[in-house]
């Protein structure tokens, strides 16, 4: 029988906006200090001084090459036959690099791996093709639609008809969320403090007052400053075991995943879809789940995603502590953030066994990643 695999630690860096508190450290030396961290919950967890540790997986989307997942495992004093992978979904990054570490623990492997994601925008190298710099590599090939994502979350508004005024609301909730969270101390436990930056730096920067001020984006559009995530850095990590070494830890057991495609026009509804597909797979309702850790890029973007769920706005059990459009959305690392909010808020926070949360996320090019987890107790 296969091994049901546990999330059993869970930490992240704060995240810091890009050229700010975390702005002169490299991939690596984001990453190292959670995977240490992750690995001293995980054998206190897991009552054992020493485990055999499989890999070390991590998504990363502009970072400087070269394997980050390795040079991250070295750089956090792993052992040298301790491999490294890294991979590149876009949005979805952090949390596909979980779902790959899972799928071996499924497929049979019996050893503990270490998972997350890590971004840099801060030191990411300029790129270019002969000579000339540009943004991002293509999300799709010529022919097909491939906008870049604030051109793509307006697009999106348009087409579902979310107006200005939902988006910023919204965004005033995220950033509520996040600033009670910070004043109860729910983030600490989670977080390893970095450079001097013990908090995400962006919370509590906008409100209801200072939203309708920003301009727009786009000409006679509804996307602003104010209502769209900030470009970030940080890193998150979690440590997984197999049921059988985890018998007595109380973590996140992985229920279900789906990772799908959708129009690269709307990109936006990716995590929806993925959502839907989790859930059916897993057997259980929208109704059924406590909690959604669902990566918020843009305002527009994740009231589409709870639209087309037929989730309300403010529902609840949506990033309840806030989401990236207040703490932050350091692409390779905000889909490992949900999971490691998740383990927050339903493991650390006392939920009883079998609840279920589900971590989830849009992707560039039109598509969508998410994961259904259990509580065990």
């Amino acid at each position: 029988m296969a091994s049901v695999p546990l999330v059993v630690a869970a930490r992240r860096t704060p995240i810091g906006t890009r050229g700010r508190g975390l702005g002169a450290l490299t991939v690596d030396q984001l990453a190292a200090p959670v995977l240490q961290a992750s690995i001293r919950d995980g054998a206190e967890a897991l009552g054992a001084t020493a485990f055999d540790l499989g890999d070390v997986v991590l998504g990363n989307c502009m970072g400087p090459g070269g394997n980050p997942a390795r040079v991250s495992a070295l750089a956090a004093g792993l052992d040298a036959t301790v491999p490294g992978l890294t991979i590149d979904r876009q949005c979805g990054s952090g949390l596909s690099a979980v779902l790959v570490a899972a799928d071996a623990i499924r497929a049979g492997d019996e050893r503990v791996r270490l998972a997350g994601g890590v971004e840099s925008a801060s030191t990411a190298p300029v790129r270019s093709i002969d000579g000339v710099p540009y943004d991002r590599a293509p999300f799709a090939p010529h022919g097909f639609p491939d906008p870049g994502m604030p051109r793509a979350a307006e697009d999106l508004a348009a087409a579902t008809g979310i107006s200005r005024e939902r988006q910023d609301e919204y965004a005033a909730l995220s950033h509520r969320r996040a600033t009670d969270a910070v004043q109860d101390s729910r983030f600490a436990a989670e977080l390893v403090p970095l450079a001097g930056l013990t908090r995400d730096d962006a919370i509590g920067s906008v409100d209801d007052r200072t939203l309708i001020r920003f301009p727009t984006l786009f000409e006679s559009g509804t996307l602003t400053g104010g209502n769209s995530c900030r470009v970030s850095d940080g890193a998150a990590a979690v440590l997984l075991a197999p049921s059988g070494l985890a018998c007595d830890a109380p973590g996140l057991a992985l229920r279900s995943q789906a990772t799908v495609g959708c129009d690269p026009a709307l990109p936006g509804l990716g995590a929806a879809f993925a959502i839907t597909a989790a859930l059916d797979r897993a057997g259980v309702s929208l109704a059924e789940v406590a909690a959604f850790e669902i990566v918020e890029a843009f305002a527009a973007q994740l009231l589409a995603v709870l639209g087309t769920l037929g989730l309300a706005d403010d529902d609840p059990r949506v990033c309840t502590d806030g989401g990236a459009l207040a703490l932050g959305h350091p692409w390779g690392a905000s889909g490992a953030v949900s999971v490691v909010r998740l383990f927050s808020r339903l493991v650390r926070g006392g939920a009883p066994a079998g609840t279920l949360g589900v971590a989830a996320a849009s992707i560039g090019g039109g598509m969508g990643v998410a994961a259904v987890f259990e509580v065990q107790r």
